[in-house]
């Protein structure tokens, strides 16, 4: 598995003022997901990803990305093992995958994601 970036996600503490900016700034196609508090990023050719409200107020807005792993579980322990701290273990997300949110030994914040039914 070649580990692309396969995701690109905006944790900000203003989503509506973020969604005025990137609208303007590019031509993105913005879907806010029914029943979530989510907004998918289409950016046509290239990798995505996704806004949503900042889980953790107290640091600044950032941009997170997302790194395909075959399996998040064992990819988070093995970043573990190398000098990572697990800032967020592994997470489902229903019928679509798992994630985690890894710190690399230099500061840099990272999330992996394994899709659901290897895809």
């Amino acid at each position: 598995m070649a580990n692309p970036f396969v995701h690109v996600e905006l944790l900000t503490n203003d989503v509506a003022r973020a969604k005025d900016f990137y609208k303007g700034l590019f031509d993105w196609k913005l879907e806010d997901i029914p029943g979530m508090d989510y907004t998918m990023i289409n950016v046509g050719e290239g990798t995505g990803g996704g806004m949503m409200k900042n889980p953790m107020p107290e640091i600044p807005s950032h941009w997170l990305a997302y790194v395909l792993v075959d399996d998040a579980a064992s990819a988070t322990e093995k970043a573990r093992s190398l000098g990572a701290t697990v800032a967020k273990g592994v997470t489902e997300i229903p019928n679509v995958g798992w994630f985690s949110v890894i710190i690399d030994p230099t500061g840099a914040a990272l999330a992996l994601w394994q899709m659901k039914n290897g895809g």
